[in-house]
This record gives C-alpha cells, structure tokens and sequence, in this order.
C-alpha cells in the first residue's frame, strides 16, 4: 500500500521527534568512567597529575567521561596492570619505562645511562619527537596506545657506607629497580643488584640486607632513605620516566573527538607534572642538605668507557639509544 503525500509528511516527522527524544538516551550511552591505575602514593607527583587529568575529563565533558585513580599499586603491580590493559579488564594504567622496556626492548633506550645528565634536560628530551616515536610500537607489541611520557628527576644512589664516586659501587649489594638496562649498568660498575620490593628497601637497608639502593629526589624524600643512609651519591646518568597507557581495546570503542580530547588533556597533566618535578626538585636537595646525610659530586667521573661498554650490548636491542644521545647532546 502506498503513502500519500501528507502521510509521509507526518511519518517523516514522528520519525525525527523519535530520534530526538533518544538522541540524549544515545549519547548517554557513551559515558564512561575510566578507572586508571598506578603505583606510586597518593601524594606522588605521578598520582597527583592521575587525579588532575581526571577532574579535567570530568569538567570538559560535563561529567559524560570521568577517571578514577587507583594509586598505590591497589589494582596489583605494574606487570599485572599491564595484563589488565591487554585484555580491557583495566582502562588505563600510568606505567614506568622499566616495565614497558623489560617487555619491548627497543622502549629502554628511554632508560639507558647518560643520554642527559640534569633533571631540566630530561624535561626536553622526553618531548622530543625521538622520545615520543618510542611509543609508537605499543599497540603491536602490548596491545596498549601510550600517549606521552611523564618524569622522575635523575637517579641518586643512597649508601649506608661512605662512597665518592661511581666507582666505589663495585662490590656493593645495591637495590635497584630490576629493569634489565639498571641491572646491566651497575653490573659494569661492578655492583651487585638485588632487587627488594620496594616497601621493603627502607628496613633492608638498616638490617644490612643491602649497602645500598638508587631511586629518584622525590621517591627517597617520602621514604627518608636519609634516616638510614650516610651518603647520597648523584649518578647524573639515569631518570625513570612513565608512560600513561591507554588498553588498546578500550581505545578502539571511543570516537575520534573523545580520543582526541584525552590525549589532549594527558598532555596537559604531564607537561604540569614535568614542570613540578623541575622546580621542586631543587627544594628537596636543600631538604637532604639540611639533614645528617653528606651529599657528594664527583664531577671527575668519566662515563665514556661505561657508554661505550653499555652500547655495545644495548645499542643491538635498542636502535634509537644512538639518536637519542645525540639529542641529548644538544639539551
């Protein structure tokens, strides 16, 4: 039977009045809050940049996508975290380089030794495209799309026993994170890793269970290795950056507009996190300074012989090391 003329008319438009009754309904559909995971304290500037990103998603979609922090390693560590974004279990996790380079090789060029030797170089360096095209095999290789790096200011080393200089590792029962490119590092330098949990590290190292351990200025604040150290060494040679990750399952449901968005605002919350951790950085050391713990600079040191030993074996698994020193070169 055919429709006269006023009769599709008045179909036509109970039609559009439907669809603007459920367009809302539709739109609804696609909130979502994501729940993102990390392990460091809730007073870490990591955690605090989580939470930032998340209040910024809320405000900018009127509360259509929202982020829930779970901090402290609540939702496991970051090895099971990672399994959690593989499958869609988790949303997003804000992941340490040691982690995505102990699973892709070619990532823990990020991590090798001496590409710059300041906190402030690291702020540049991790921006450049170099640093950020690290990124780009993610998808394939963990099934994640990572979308910025974020920082820790360089790495010291903290001893129970008087050391000057780099060279006074050998021998040394040192907690280090268990990163293969740490491990080979301190290896050269004669060290001995042992990896501790890091709840663990502070108790360690006043039972004597190490000598030792390296971490990052704000880390070591919060735990007050200086309590149970005699001496901060810094290496000026490593920093440990993360990568906010998003599951690549998870990434794939959204439209092109909210993807948009959230890479957006994450590179917001990080370049607020690298700028805090440059400019308080230097409030912690006068912190250091002003405790017990005696705070040497062997600025004598000559790494060249170590790099050279390091990229030999490195520079095979992980190509982009060579760009990014010459990079850092430049900072």
């Amino acid at each position: 039977m055919s429709l006269s003329r006023r009769q599709f008319v008045q179909a036509a438009a109970g039609t559009a009045a439907s669809s603007a009754l459920f367009a809302p309904m539709v739109r609804a559909a696609t909130a979502k809050e994501f729940r993102l995971g990390l392990i460091t304290p809730a007073g870490h500037s990591w955690n605090r940049a989580a939470v930032a990103f998340g209040e910024s998603l809320k405000k900018a979609t009127d509360g259509r996508l929202s982020a829930t922090v779970f901090h402290s390693g609540q939702l496991g560590n970051e090895s099971a975290m990672m399994q959690q974004l593989q499958s869609g279990a988790l949303d997003m996790g804000w992941i340490q380089a040691a982690e995505l380079g102990s699973r892709v090789s070619s990532v823990a060029a990020i991590n090798a030794p001496y590409l710059v030797r300041s906190t402030t170089n690291v702020a540049s360096l991790v921006r450049t495209p170099a640093a950020l095209k690290l990124l780009d095999v993610l998808p394939r290789e963990t099934g994640t799309v990572g979308l910025g790096w974020g920082i820790t200011g360089m790495r010291v080393v903290f001893a129970t026993k008087d050391i000057s200089t780099p060279t006074d590792l050998k021998g040394m029962k040192l907690r280090i994170n268990p990163t293969p490119v740490y491990r080979d590092f301190y290896q050269m330098l004669g060290a001995a890793p042992t990896p501790i949990p890091t709840p663990a590290v502070f108790d360690a190292m006043s039972n004597g269970q190490v000598d030792g351990l390296e971490a990052d200025i704000e880390f070591s604040w919060n735990a007050r290795f200086d309590k149970v150290a005699k001496v901060m060494l810094p290496m000026n040679a490593l920093f440990m950056p993360f990568a906010p990750l998003v599951s690549g399952r998870i990434w794939q449901t959204l439209d092109a507009k909210d993807k948009a968005l959230i890479t957006d605002l994450v590179k917001q919350s990080l370049d607020a996190q690298i700028k805090d951790i440059v400019t308080t950085e230097l409030g912690l050391i006068d912190k250091f300074k002003a405790t017990n713990l005696v705070i040497k600079n062997d600025t004598a040191f000559n790494p060249a012989p170590l790099i050279a030993e390091f990229d030999k074996i490195w520079l095979p698994k992980a190509p982009a090391i060579a760009e990014l020193r010459k990079i850092g070169a430049t900072l």
